[in-house]
């Protein structure tokens, strides 16, 4: 699993059959920044992930990949291998909050 932001869309009007109606996002991955941890840091990588819990825009969610994408009854017959699996509230590093959605 990873924890990251979307940033964008992906809109696709020629799919399999299997994909219509399912929502494609880009997400870059996060990680904590590694000089002081008080914070999420962007990677700079992307992936495109299906939104199985409606988040939007700039939200913070937490993904999966390959197999485990496929575990969802939203997901299980889908030709995918990134979903997006729920929406961060909090992110804590020992007893400090580095991330809370509600700032």
């Amino acid at each position: 699993m990873f924890v990251g932001r979307i940033t964008g869309s992906v809109v696709s009007s020629q799919k399999v059959d299997a994909m219509v109606g399912q929502k494609l996002l880009i997400v870059e991955p996060l990680r904590v920044n590694e000089k002081d941890q008080s914070d999420l840091t962007p990677t700079g990588r992307s992936f495109i992930v299906v939104d199985t819990v409606g988040a939007g825009q700039g939200e913070v969610v937490l993904c999966v990949q390959g197999s485990s994408a496929r575990f969802t009854p939203e997901t299980k017959k889908l030709p995918i291998d990134a979903a997006i699996i729920g929406i961060v509230d909090q992110v804590h590093i020992g007893n400090q909050e580095i991330f809370n959605s509600k700032d």
